[in-house]
């Protein structure tokens, strides 16, 4: 989808929900082995944010293409008892709404934590991703959207991308 550029009146619920399927299908569909549980924690007190939409909905689209490639890189490590999930989540904090993309992965190691929102860094192999979807969403959510990304990880444990939007 292209932008419109014009921000509109957004149910962010609705919106990460609509990503969520997109994404889990499109990589059902490229890869029909693929296979995660999918928790959604939605706020349905939640009320419609000022956005835009197609360009929020990338971000979260990667956000859920990097979790979801997170868990099963760490099923394919072959850890017994292992269920990759992800979580999504929107709740009210204070005069913001957040959007949290959790998974239960490996974690992003230390060394290369403040390089992940860099232009063109990526961990994949060659051919598996171009490097720019961090460094876009991190644009797209501090300078469109007037909002911070963060991310909290766990060496071995998983990963949290925190979105915190403003509410106009």
């Amino acid at each position: 989808r292209s932008s419109s550029g014009q921000k509109e009146l957004t149910d962010i619920n609705v919106l990460a929900d609509e990503y969520i399927r997109l994404c889990y299908h499109g990589l059902r569909a490229k890869d029909k082995s693929f296979n995660a549980t999918i928790k959604t924690e939605f706020d349905a007190s939640l009320e419609k944010v000022n956005v835009l939409p197609q360009d929020l909905g990338r971000v979260i689209l990667n956000l859920l293409t990097n979790a979801f490639y997170a868990v099963n890189e760490k099923k394919k490590s072959g850890l017994a008892g292992f269920d990759p999930t992800v979580t999504v989540s929107t709740k009210k904090v204070k005069s913001k709404v957040e959007i949290k993309v959790k998974d239960n992965g490996n974690g992003i190691p230390q060394k290369i934590l403040d390089k992940i929102f860099q232009p063109f860094f990526t961990t994949k192999p060659t051919g598996q991703g171009t490097g720019l979807g961090l460094s876009l969403s991190y644009d797209i959510i501090t300078k469109a959207h007037g909002g911070t990304l963060k991310v909290d990880t766990e060496a071995g444990d998983g990963t949290s991308f925190i979105i915190h939007l403003p509410v106009h």
